[in-house]
């Protein structure tokens, strides 16, 4: 859609792109505010300064938003053609992390210094993987539709990543990466039939990898009884809940949270969403909720939009990267209300952390330049855009 001023036609974004963006922007700036709020106590008892945390987060939305603008003007082309050094750099990073490069913190390697700030490598690892898977089903497509070596083979490719991933072990990046591979892949035209047998041998793997630790095992029955132990196993999710049943309808105020108080370990990071509950009541949970569908729901609909127009590869990466922001965000709601095992996932754009934050910036930059593309493209075929 054009408006012309004078002789000079300006193009109105889609009102994808527009909820896309809007809704991004409310998910970062209250993840601003509600890590200001919930580390208040934490940052002072371990930094000295309540505000490190906060002062930090703003930082990366900076560096972050920087990232996605530039992201938004990278040629979708420039992603597909660089296919094999994005395979190349996640392997070299989930390799990197297990040397002694690798920080350890709560039994987990899962960083690499960078001097002032860490990379957590399964952020990055997962969204150059996508990307990598992206490209694979546009290249080799016959052969993903048609054989089974062509679904195959990508799949063997992310189980070595999914082994190295385990190895940290991130257990919660894994079935998120794998999710994500698995709607790539059925997204790009592969048989049902065959679909299915690769799903629920997938599905049975991640079963069988559950059961294969005893801390996982010991997540699961806290998952099912937390108040049977609720000073051990089940402590993290017996906090959260009093602090949802603390926020009844419309929450205590900002920054009137008891639960942040060292009492929900993790408050501005895997269980902000339990915080932002009990300050703005199920009301502000609901629409904290309502928020990323209206994101997950635009990145989906631009990735239609792609297909629709022939765009193939710009299809499969929107559909990729925003089923990489829906996974997380879901699970992580999800682990906060108790729907799910107890599971170390930050809320994208919202929890702290630099890693997570910059990568999803970048894919909302990365989705909106699909949506770019696509209006190119109609323009220039003559049609509206």
């Amino acid at each position: 859609m054009t408006a012309a001023v004078g002789t000079m036609p300006i193009r109105v974004p889609r009102r994808e792109l527009t909820a896309l963006l809007l809704s991004a922007g409310v998910l970062l700036t209250l993840g601003i505010v509600m890590i200001g709020s919930a580390s208040m106590d934490i940052a002072a008892e371990s930094h000295g300064n309540p505000l490190y945390f906060v002062l930090r987060q703003s930082l990366y939305a900076v560096l972050g938003c920087l990232a996605g603008l530039a992201a938004a003007n990278i040629p979708l082309v420039w992603w597909l053609r660089g296919a094999w050094l994005w395979l190349a750099g996640a392997f070299a990073l989930l390799i990197l992390v297990l040397t002694p490069l690798g920080i350890t913190v709560n039994g987990s390697t899962r960083w690499i210094s960078m001097g002032a700030v860490n990379l957590q490598v399964s952020e990055a690892a997962k969204w150059l993987l996508v990307v990598y898977l992206a490209g694979y089903v546009v290249r080799r497509h016959a052969e993903v539709v048609d054989t089974w070596p062509g679904v195959l083979k990508p799949l063997a490719v992310l189980g070595a990543a999914s082994v190295l991933l385990l190895a940290q072990p991130d257990f919660g990046a894994v079935v998120v990466l794998m999710a994500a591979a698995f709607g790539v892949i059925f997204v790009s035209g592969v048989g049902v039939g065959r679909f299915l047998v690769v799903s629920l041998t997938g599905l049975a793997l991640g079963v069988a990898a559950l059961f294969s630790q005893p801390y996982r095992i010991e997540r699961l029955v806290a998952y099912l009884d937390p108040w049977q132990d609720q000073f051990n196993s089940g402590y993290q999710l017996t906090q959260a809940l009093i602090a949802f049943g603390r926020g009844e309808w419309t929450g205590v105020g900002l920054g009137n949270s008891i639960q942040k108080l060292f009492y929900l370990p993790e408050a501005h990071t895997d269980f902000i969403f339990a915080i932002a509950a009990e300050e703005f009541g199920l009301l502000g949970a609901l629409c904290i909720l309502m928020t990323f569908t209206v994101l997950v729901l635009s990145g989906l609909r631009i990735a239609r939009q792609a297909r629709d127009a022939g765009m193939t590869f710009g299809a499969c990466l929107a559909y990729g990267l925003t089923l990489l922001i829906a996974l997380q965000a879901y699970i992580n709601m999800g682990v906060n209300t108790g729907l799910l095992p107890t599971k170390g996932l930050t809320l994208p754009l919202v929890s702290y952390g630099g890693s997570s934050l910059v990568i999803s910036c970048v894919t909302i930059g990365v989705i909106a330049r699909v949506q770019m593309e696509v209006e190119d493209q109609r323009a220039q075929e003559g049609g509206e855009p």
